[in-house]
């Protein structure tokens, strides 16, 4: 029987919290379940299982994402959407770094889980296509650009940037660079 006041989104929440404090490797039913003061059986009622609970923990995240990237590109076009959508990307991820990690998770036959980073590769594409790029040159661009985002922010959570240099302006340099790559010959 579930437990009074105890709900799948409480559980995830507790799950996202403990992840983004102190990483995906923390995250375990039991830390959870004494987040919430619960004994661990509990979350069962709930969740399938840790794999269950990093899969919505994912999906949220993901979801969110996806959101920040569409509502940065809303409205514009060209170069000042590339830049909202990259300062959305960079955004999030320092503000939610463990779930961050999980939605770069691939989840092959998860149709949950494709049809919300669906949305993020869509918001991409979208942004992509109104520098004209079409067919494969749109696909290969789109790789370009998460995985040169993804790469930053990576390096960035993990303290990989250890120069005397500003990290923001490294970031401004970056997406510079992917201007005039994108807006470049093609």
């Amino acid at each position: 029987m579930p437990r009074v006041g105890l709900s799948t989104d409480a559980v995830v929440a507790a799950g996202t919290e403990l992840v983004d404090r102190d990483g995906p490797g923390a995250l375990s039913l039991s830390r959870v379940a004494a987040e919430l003061g619960v004994r661990p059986p509990s979350l069962y009622n709930h969740v399938d299982g840790l794999d269950g609970l990093e899969r919505l923990i994912a999906i949220d995240g993901v979801t969110r994402l996806a959101e920040a990237c569409r509502t940065a590109i809303m409205g514009r076009t060209g170069t000042d959407a590339l830049r909202a959508m990259a300062q959305a990307y960079r955004s999030f991820a320092q503000a939610n770094p463990g779930v961050y990690v999980l939605t770069q998770v691939a989840r092959p036959g998860d149709a949950r889980y494709e049809a919300v980073a669906a949305r993020l590769v869509e918001a991409v594409v979208a942004l992509l296509a109104t520098f004209g790029y079409r067919d494969y040159t749109l696909l290969h661009a789109t790789r370009a650009l998460r995985s040169a985002l993804h790469g930053f922010v990576m390096l960035e959570a993990q303290s990989g940037f250890g120069l005397d240099l500003p990290v923001d302006d490294s970031f401004a340099w970056l997406v510079d660079v992917l201007e005039r790559g994108i807006t470049g010959p093609r």
